[in-house]
């Protein structure tokens, strides 16, 4: 963790404005009011905790060139990427205003002798810990189930992204004015690691969301497991991308790239393991090496096609630049890229090949714009090797023969494959992962059941 909120531009690495963390006095004020809002806001019908819901996207929507250029000093995000990672905030609040009231409803359950049904009762104050490469969206995906079922949050985001969460706790403050809901459902609270540990401890908190890292993850998990607390997780993915076949590598190579360069490569579910057919291998590094070359270092206020972006601050470059000298070392093959450019956190769009299957840079997660591709010679060792994984969280595979490719899909172990696209993506479509890609669910019909009491309610006849 780093030992300051602050604003740091990753374009040249200055920091340009310093946070202080929140007191252990004001934290507990904060807790304090956000159960207090919880005994209101539980009793609220989902019609009106729609109407707050609709007034946030509507405020999102309106607000997009102040919110996206926020981001691109923040984190380096470029203005277009921004504007449809707000797209997706959007639709999200969108979406459980529009569906809360049947997702939140009670169940009937056959039963002879009395009425019996499955109620999905809100249970207090939940704790967000969000992370800094989409710092809109994976607050969304977390806040809009966990307010629309009736909770209330305590949001902690990444040090890196103060001004970001400053502009959503606005953005919901003018919300709930507006529509007259109760004060503090919603606090954003730069705190310590070490005070997110002891919120959890707390009677009244009754569940915590983290998207971040494995290491965070295992972190938070013991202190809510200590305290039989819920917990969801979103951690880390090494996501296989299987190219069975294809008639065209050039859109191949296009459709692929695409996808490990969106973000600056900063995505779990980015296609970070890049499996193809040895009789089109060879087309397909050669077609992906040529685009590597042709992007040129963009700057994230005036976004360009073909300009890659800065990552999100120095030291993940660093981090990144040691993880790829790494796995040359070990016997990868470095074909273009994988350089630190002046004092930012430019580093160059890389391809790499030939790391080692089973060697310590083969199960890392490279989070930047660094492509790796493996060669295999059928659909079993293409399973195989993206199976071989501490992760499991997203996946995709790709053929002119969809029953091939559902096939090989069946057999991947993750919670998300795809057949024929990168990544579907949509507010109703439930995201999460297995192993070390955590557990539990956001989005979709899944995401109100995560922090809900489902409670067994019966009536004798």
């Amino acid at each position: 963790m780093s030992d300051q909120y602050r604003v740091q531009n990753p374009v040249n690495n200055q920091v340009v404005e310093i946070f202080d963390f929140i007191s252990d006095e004001d934290l507990g004020t904060a807790l304090d009011c956000a159960d207090a809002a919880f005994a209101q806001w539980r009793e609220v019908s989902f019609e009106d905790r729609a109407a707050l819901l609709h007034k946030i996207a509507e405020l999102f929507d309106a607000k997009r060139p102040e919110l996206t250029r926020i981001i691109a000093e923040e984190m380096g995000k470029p203005l277009d990427q921004g504007e449809a990672e707000l797209n997706d905030v959007v639709n999200i609040f969108n979406y459980y205003a529009d569906h809360g009231a049947e997702l939140g409803a009670d169940e009937p359950i056959e039963h002879t002798g009395g009425e019996a049904v499955i109620r999905k009762v809100p249970t207090g104050v939940i704790v967000g810990v969000m992370p800094w490469n989409f710092p809109y969206y994976q607050v969304a995906r977390f806040a809009a189930p966990t307010l629309m079922a009736g909770n209330t949050v305590l949001l902690k985001h990444a040090e890196i992204c103060p001004r970001s969460a400053e502009a959503i706790q606005a953005i919901i403050d003018e919300a709930i004015q507006v529509t007259g809901a109760p004060a503090h459902l919603y606090t954003n609270v730069r705190a310590t690691h070490d005070q997110v540990a002891d919120l959890i401890a707390d009677m009244r908190v009754q569940g915590v969301s983290l998207t971040g890292s494995e290491r965070a993850g295992r972190a938070v998990a013991a202190t809510a497991g200590q305290h039989l607390k819920k917990a969801l997780l979103e951690l880390g993915g090494t996501d296989a991308y299987i190219v069975l076949d294809t008639d065209d590598v050039e859109a191949a190579a296009d459709t692929a790239w695409g996808k490990r360069i969106a973000n600056t490569g900063q995505a779990c579910t980015s296609n970070k393991r890049i499996i193809v057919m040895e009789d089109i291998y060879d087309d397909f590094v050669d077609a992906m090496v040529r685009r590597a070359k042709a992007f040129a270092q963009g700057d994230p206020l005036d976004p360009q096609e073909g300009h890659f972006y800065p990552l999100s601050s120095r030291d993940a470059a660093e981090i990144l630049d040691e993880q790829v000298k790494k796995a040359v070392e070990e016997g990868a093959t470095l074909h273009v890229g994988g350089e630190l450019t002046g004092d930012g956190a430019y580093f160059t769009p890389a391809v790499l090949t030939d790391v080692p299957v089973g060697s310590e840079s083969y199960y890392a997660e490279f989070f930047g714009p660094v492509a790796e591709i493996y060669k295999v010679a059928s659909d079993d060792e293409a399973v195989k090797l993206a199976n071989d994984s501490n992760y499991g969280l997203g996946g995709a595979v790709f053929s002119q023969d969809e029953e091939r490719a559902k096939k090989v899909a069946n057999r991947v172990v993750t919670g998300m494959i795809h057949v024929n696209i990168p990544q579907a993506r949509g507010p109703e479509l439930p995201f999460g992962g297995v192993k070390n890609s955590g557990f539990g669910r956001e989005l979709g019909t899944l995401g109100m059941d995560e922090f809900v009491n489902k409670q067994r309610f019966y009536v004798a006849d």
